[in-house]
This record gives C-alpha cells, structure tokens and sequence, in this order.
C-alpha cells in the first residue's frame, strides 16, 4: 500500500451481510420468492436484468418507508469500517456498485465514508413503490465500467485497483482489476477470481495488499 489505489467492491452479501431486494421482499410479503430469484441470478443462471425487473415488480405498493425499515435491519460485514479507514489513511479511495438501490447504498456509502458509489434506482409515486427501475440498470458490465471511470478520475493504471465481490456480476470487475478478490462468493465467482476470501472479515483484503 505504498502508493495509492482504489477499492472497488459490491455491496450485498460483499460490503454488507444481507441482499437488500431480500430483505424489501420480506417487508413485501414475498421474501422467499424473492431469494429464490436472487440466488439463482447471483450463480449466473438468470440474466440479471430480467431476473431485477421480476423482483422489483414484486415491491409495487410498498411504502418508501421501508428504506427506513430495512436499512435498520442491515449489518455491515465484520471489518468493513476497518478496512475502509485503513485504506484511507494509506491515500486509497473506495468504491462500492451494487444491483442493488441508491436509497439504501447511499446511507451506507455516507456512514463508511465510502468515495465512489453507483446503484439502481427504484420509481417511486405519491410515497409508494411503483414496482419499476428508473434509468440503466446496473449489470456486470456497469459494475466494469464504473472501475474504469473511477480508476481514469483518479489518474490510476488498473495495476493500483482491486475489485471484491460475491456474485456472477461481479467477475469482469474481478478479472480487470490489479487484483480480484472473491469474497464469500457462489462456485463460478470463485472459480473465476485470482483470489479468494471465504470467512466473513473484510480487514482480511489488506493481507493482500501489504
């Protein structure tokens, strides 16, 4: 870590210990359909557009109150704050892109100070979920391409990045980076990622950078 770099990591079942469409899909009523979906698109067997479409339809009528609710519910994973200020302190900069949804990534990027952050956005209407994604969703090759931009803005070579995650989606990011890291991943993530975390503690990505 003598010279700067950037940390780009997902955020469900990476940065954080639950999948947020999971935890709205319990508040929803329909959590078990859900995961089941989420599962399946995270192994690769759905395409992940679709397979987001599917479960956000199921949210329609949900009150926008229900960030509240499951942003409460949520946990970070051990070690995030730690490995989170210990970059930091080493001039790095940190980046999360989730399939996930701004109005939950947004609090937990502001409460670890994350740098970078990119994620879908779900339509809202008169104080409820319409059931729909608002603009480009984030998919495998977003999740690449926010690496890029990020690393260009801050002037660094792909050799300065790592890239950390769990699901399918996140094996370009993972293969492009300088290194790439499969934390507690599905069987194809980690048979495609360089390297590989298997117990939940994110202080764990520093022994790598040492």
């Amino acid at each position: 870590m003598n010279h700067p770099g950037l940390l780009v990591m997902d955020v469900d079942s990476t940065l954080i210990d639950e999948e947020v469409i999971d935890e709205l899909g319990k508040a929803a009523g329909c959590g078990e359909r859900i995961a089941q979906v989420t599962e399946q698109a995270m192994r690769g067997e759905l395409d992940f557009r679709e397979a987001l479409r599917a479960r956000v339809a199921l949210l329609e009528g949900l009150p926008v109150s229900v960030f509240d609710e499951v942003y409460r519910h949520i946990h970070f994973t051990n070690g995030a704050h730690e490995l989170i200020d210990t970059l930091h302190a080493h001039g790095w900069h940190v980046g999360v892109v989730s399939g996930g949804f701004h109005e939950v990534v947004d609090r937990l990027a502001d409460d670890a100070h994350i740098d970078y952050r990119l994620a879908n956005r779900l339509e809202t209407r008169d104080g409820v979920l319409t059931g729909k994604v608002l603009g480009e969703i984030v998919t495998k090759q977003v999740k690449l391409d926010s690496l890029h931009t990020w690393a260009d803005e801050l002037g660094l070579p792909m050799s300065q990045t790592v890239a950390m995650g769990d699901g399918a989606n996140d094996i370009p990011m993972i293969l492009e980076a300088g290194l790439g890291i499969a934390f507690c991943a599905k069987p194809k993530t980690r048979e495609a990622a360089p390297a590989a975390i298997t117990t939940r503690d994110l202080r764990l990505v520093l022994d790598f950078l040492e």
